[in-house]
């Protein structure tokens, strides 16, 4: 690069180059790659000097071999980046092994870089919050400087933390590919609350694309590019694929919006919304939850045995349109239940799975073992909706279950009569929504009641736009029973939704968006613009959802 840029320059080619190899600074874990590092640089410099001065004086400049200590063997997220490469006129203290045996762990080496330029280039690992091992957790936790945030966080976050300290002493930028997960749900606000208090903000962006490499058995990763920079700017890039959208600012949702994020709550934000909550979780061993063969053989041995077993649903039940069964039985029936021997087995075996359990809590429902440890069920008709939503699909789809029917803890659930809010949870903004600011599974949605339900902007509904909505809601319903046996899973595949299917979920849409703006959205964009400005004007006041003040510019 350096002998291109001479050529385009009219300088000479074959000079010898005014770049120091003490210029590149590493910081590498492992002794035996930190070696080939420092080697690979020497034979680098030495092969482009042969290539533009001639064998002869590269070779008369290579040996012989130099020990200069310019890679650090280190753990990149313990050690401060400014001892590595100060952003002044400073020395810079070798600690590591030294290189081809040499005497320089006190070396210091000269590093002038007034008016220069500092590039920081890396490949973290991409690491998920539950795929850490202990010593990452305990890099995480460093790097955080404690608390429970970094829990939650992929490893790559930490990158992040580091170079907005490292620019805490110049000016600068930087930009990472990472995974698309940091920009969704919960990792936002644990990452981007410490990136404003340092002052920094997006000043461009690629939205999330998936990134293969050569592997025939390579399924792709979920990928995000974003550029963070401590400088004032008053264009900022947001790019998706081959489109360049220039914004005034840039969301850490990756869309042109506010420098805010969207915290959890503990009930809706729109008041008259129903709350929305995890199922019932048994922590049984298994052992009230039966199978679909186990209950019809159950029930044909002894017919009693069927006013203590329910229907049970969950996110791949919702899917399926299939159903488990839960033994369940009340505090005053406990009697009734045990003089059914597989009832009473099971019910026994519940009681010994929690009392040898680890956790305090599960061994505190051992009392209560004819129980699932952790229930919210309602005898009334209820709104279940999947806890996951695979990529591609085109709707979230909840769906309408009987009072008798219970929700286990893999899917959310609202016990409501409303059915105009199957509409809502249905509809096309309600999925744009849910796909920017939940967490994700690769492209797919992992849905938050406490992010995406309950931060979701919904204006004040009339009795009028209830009742359009409910209509709305029964006609989707009886499309989808009109395809029976089909699927949800058969039903939604972008591929294959049935048209009528399809027209009334574009009917929903339509008398949804009207209530939102009087007409259609043009578009996506146009959709989470408005729903965040809606989400400013409910949060108005609530300043842990907005960037501190103190990151705010020109």
């Amino acid at each position: 690069m350096e002998a291109e840029i001479n050529k385009r320059r009219g300088e000479e080619v074959d000079k010898s180059t005014e770049i120091r190899l003490t210029n590149f600074r590493g910081i590498e874990l492992r002794d035996f790659p930190a070696e080939i590092a420092r080697l690979a640089l020497i034979i680098a410099e030495y092969q482009c000097d042969v290539r533009y001065r001639g064998e002869r004086l590269a070779l008369a400049e290579f040996l012989p071999l130099d020990g200069e200590n310019w890679i650090t063997c280190d753990n990149a997220l313990r050690r401060d980046w400014l001892d590595i490469c100060p952003p002044t006129r400073t020395g810079v203290k070798y600690q590591g092994d030294d290189l081809f045996n040499t005497q320089l762990d006190k070396a210091e080496i000269k590093f002038k870089n007034e008016g220069g330029e500092t590039y920081i280039c890396g490949n973290p690992p991409f690491k998920g919050a539950r795929k850490q091992t202990a010593h990452q957790k305990g890099d995480m936790e460093h790097v955080f400087g404690g608390g429970h945030a970094f829990k939650d966080c992929d490893y790559v976050t930490a990158w992040f933390l580091k170079a907005a300290a490292f620019l805490s002493s110049c000016e600068g930028k930087f930009a990472f590919v990472a995974t698309n997960s940091i920009s969704r749900g919960e990792q936002v606000p644990h990452l981007w609350e410490k990136l404003y208090e340092k002052n920094v903000s997006i000043f461009f962006a690629h939205k999330q694309f998936q990134w293969r490499n050569n592997a025939s058995d390579n399924a792709g990763v979920w990928c995000v590019v974003i550029g963070v920079s401590n400088l004032p700017m008053k264009e900022k890039l947001l790019y998706d694929g081959d489109v360049k959208q220039s914004v005034r600012s840039i969301s850490p949702y990756l869309i042109s919006g506010e420098e805010g994020f969207i915290q959890k709550y503990g009930s809706p934000g729109a008041y008259f919304l129903p709350r929305l909550v995890s199922g019932n979780m048994a922590r049984d061993g298994g052992n009230l939850i039966m199978s679909n063969t186990e209950h019809n053989r159950l029930v044909a041995e002894n017919s009693s045995a069927s006013r203590f077993l329910r229907p049970l649903i969950g996110t791949t039940e919702i899917k399926q349109g299939s159903r488990r069964w839960a033994v369940w039985v009340s505090d005053s029936e406990i009697d009734e239940a045990n003089k059914i021997p597989e009832i009473g087995s099971r019910i026994e075996a519940v009681k010994l799975f929690r009392e040898t359990s680890k956790a305090k809590t599960t061994r505190g429902y051992a009392a209560v073992a004819h129980r699932f440890a952790q229930r919210c069920h309602q005898d009334t008709r209820s709104i279940v909706l999947p806890k996951n939503t695979v990529e591609g699909i085109p709707y979230i789809t909840p769906d309408l279950v009987d009072p008798f029917t219970v929700t286990t803890d893999l899917a959310f659930v609202a016990y409501t009569n409303e059915l105009w809010l199957l509409a809502l949870l249905s509809s096309g903004i309600h999925r744009v929504w849910a796909e920017a600011i939940s967490g994700g599974l690769g492209a797919g949605v992992r849905y938050s009641s406490e992010i995406t339900y309950n931060a979701f902007p919904v204006p004040d509904l009339t009795e009028k736009n209830k009742a359009d909505l409910t209509r709305c809601a029964e006609d989707i319903l009886l499309k989808r029973e009109a395809h029976f046996p089909a699927t949800i899973a058969d039903l939604y595949d972008p591929e294959k939704m049935p048209v009528d299917l399809r027209e009334a979920h574009e009917r929903n849409d339509e008398v949804l968006e009207r209530i939102y703006i009087g007409r259609r959205f043009k578009n996506d964009t146009e959709r989470l613009e408005k729903l965040f400005e809606l989400y400013t004007k409910m949060t108005a006041g609530q300043t842990t959802a907005k960037k501190p003040k103190t990151g705010k510019r020109s």
